[in-house]
């Protein structure tokens, strides 16, 4: 008995280890992708939006293509052509020039506060979709976010910003990018896929580029910005994957919301923006939301397994 308990020790502290080393992950992944769009919005003050787009695209592409070699995914890029990770990738390159418009005109707290309704409307997509199950706490919780997406966004007031609408544009692009998710075969490594946006935005940007805007030759400033912004991306999605590596799905998808901390962060220190009270109230109110409904799938899974039996 006693010896049971001493060998399931160690066990349960490297289960806390893991977590915590997930969770660390998770949170500096949302700082870079920050950071990342920081850099990118200093940058877009001298470069238009789909040359900056395009440039930290080719920049994260080759990052991203240099570890992917590194972690001996090499043989599985042809993977990166399923159609349903292009599908995916597309619904990616609307969710990120949305994002990156609105973020030029927008302080980022606010537009990520607006993004971060995406797993609520994941949960209303699989309702009309997949046909799952909602019950009146959840419709509830999605209206909760909602609310607080209408209190950042402020409309009909003097803070309203007509570019608050590209922040839902995100929101719903983001739902349906992971709603697509569940169509991805699960043999394709992750950093693929991840992969395959970052070309797919490169080739979108380079696109846009060459229809509606007139080049500009970036100086060593910008050039050092735009590089910063593919790296510190790079580095997102890596966290990001190493989070769920790590540490267990229900430990570490709570603090993706993180993101909307480094976003105020980043506003008040970079760029001087002071999100007002209701923008508060707001964010709150999208975070108590997406917590909730995790913390709801965490005690749902657990009971669903309950009485089916066990096999080898």
């Amino acid at each position: 008995m006693h010896s049971n308990v001493i060998y399931d020790q160690p066990r349960q502290l490297m289960g806390r280890l893991s977590n915590l080393h997930g969770i660390i992950c998770m949170v500096l992944a949302m700082g870079l992708f920050i950071g990342s769009d920081s850099a990118s919005k200093f940058a877009m003050r001298d470069v238009p939006i789909f040359q900056m787009i395009f440039l930290r695209g080719m920049a994260s592409s080759l990052l991203c293509l240099i570890l992917l070699v590194a972690m001996d995914y090499g043989r599985d890029l042809k993977m990166m052509l399923n159609p349903w990770a292009l599908a995916r990738g597309l619904c990616e390159v609307v969710a990120n020039f949305s994002f990156t418009y609105a973020i030029l005109h927008m302080p980022i707290a606010d537009v990520t506060a607006i993004a971060q309704t995406c797993p609520l409307l994941v949960l209303v997509g699989a309702k009309l979709i997949w046909r799952e199950h909602l019950g009146l706490s959840r419709w509830l919780l999605i209206a909760l976010g909602i609310s607080g997406a209408l209190l950042v966004a402020q409309p009909g007031t003097t803070a309203a910003s007509p570019y608050a609408v590209f922040g839902f544009f995100v929101a719903l692009s983001a739902a349906t990018r992971d709603l697509i998710t569940r169509k991805v075969p699960r043999d394709i490594p992750a950093p693929v896929v991840a992969f395959s946006v970052l070309v797919i935005l490169m080739l979108a940007g380079g696109a846009g580029m060459v229809i509606s805007e007139t080049p500009v030759f970036p100086d060593w400033h910008d050039v050092g910005l735009i590089s910063l912004a593919a790296a510190l991306m790079v580095g997102g999605h890596t966290g990001i994957f190493l989070a769920y590596k790590i540490g267990p799905l229900r430990s570490v998808a709570p603090f993706m919301y993180a993101l909307t901390l480094w976003a105020v962060l980043a506003g008040a220190v970079l760029f001087g923006d002071r999100p007002n009270l209701l923008a508060v109230i707001g964010m709150a109110l999208i975070l108590t939301a997406g917590l909730m409904v995790i913390y709801a799938d965490s005690r749902q899974r657990p009971s669903a397994l309950k009485g089916r039996p066990v096999t080898s």
